[in-house]
């Protein structure tokens, strides 16, 4: 890898195993690597033409682009270099995980970008991309944000299996990476946002996957699933459940008009 990646400081004495097993880990990238990078990043209007931006209850103000072809060299070098063979059998040494696979699609993960006022509340991630069956087992995080203050939010925190406790958060600092295994209790989730205008929190994730499930699955695809914080009494009770039962309406519509058109079709 040409020390591209620090591989050196990727030892299994670096994973905790509370509230799951992940890591922290600075200085990841070679110094000059990460600064291309970081010079890299587009802005949030320019991510904005070309990836896809959220606005819902428990995602708000982020931006992912997933299409590498769309990545400017420097990001998509690191993308590479993630998905290369070498990178992908560490990362199963590190989390003790057989015959991992990179996802040549990013399904969810590339660049992610997220404005001030932005927001991702505590989930866990999906399990299972469906038309490939690979369930989704590590993920890998990369920070580029310089300067970065606490009050500026945009920490990746931890919590506990039932969502009472935060149990530890990670800064989004400048060549920092975060990873963890996925499973079902690997709840986490980003501080809000509070950066000043012309600040924006910037990472680039990539997720690995094992064709074989994991340990004591119940056979059960889901998509992400949020939880409220606490604190959050109004979202968990009020705004999640109506955002939810509008999209139920809004899937039956669709379905109703697909309906119309095929039987108009077939007249």
């Amino acid at each position: 890898m040409n020390n591209r990646i620090q591989l050196a400081k990727l030892s299994p004495d670096v994973v905790q195993r509370e509230p799951f097993s992940h890591l922290c880990v600075d200085d990841i990238l070679d110094p000059a690597f990460a600064e291309e990078i970081w010079h890299a990043f587009p802005s949030y209007t320019e991510a904005q033409q070309v990836g896809r931006e959220f606005a819902t209850v428990n995602e708000k103000k982020k931006i992912q682009i997933t299409d590498f072809r769309k990545f400017p060299a420097p990001i998509r070098e690191l993308h590479d270099l993630l998905a290369s063979s070498e990178m992908v059998a560490l990362v199963g040494r590190l989390f003790e995980i057989d015959n991992l696979l990179a996802d040549p699609d990013l399904n969810g993960g590339g660049i992610h970008e997220t404005n001030a006022g932005g927001h991702l509340d505590v989930h866990i991630d999906f399990n299972l991309i469906e038309d490939k069956q690979w369930h989704r087992r590590v993920n890998l995080l990369f920070y580029f944000n310089k300067n970065w203050k606490e009050e500026y939010g945009g920490y990746l925190d931890l919590w506990d299996k039932e969502v009472k406790n935060r149990c530890g958060y990670i800064a989004p600092r400048f060549n920092r990476m975060a990873g963890f295994a996925t499973g079902r209790h690997s709840w986490h989730g980003v501080t809000p946002v509070q950066c000043p205008p012309g600040e924006m929190r910037k990472s680039f994730a990539v997720y690995y996957y094992t064709t074989e499930p994991p340990a004591g699955w119940d056979g059960q695809r889901h998509s992400t699933i949020f939880k409220a914080r606490p604190d959050e009494w109004m979202k968990g009770n009020v705004a999640m459940p109506m955002e939810s039962a509008l999209r139920s309406i809004q899937g039956g519509v669709r379905g109703l008009k697909q309906g119309v058109k095929g039987l108009i079709g077939k007249q």
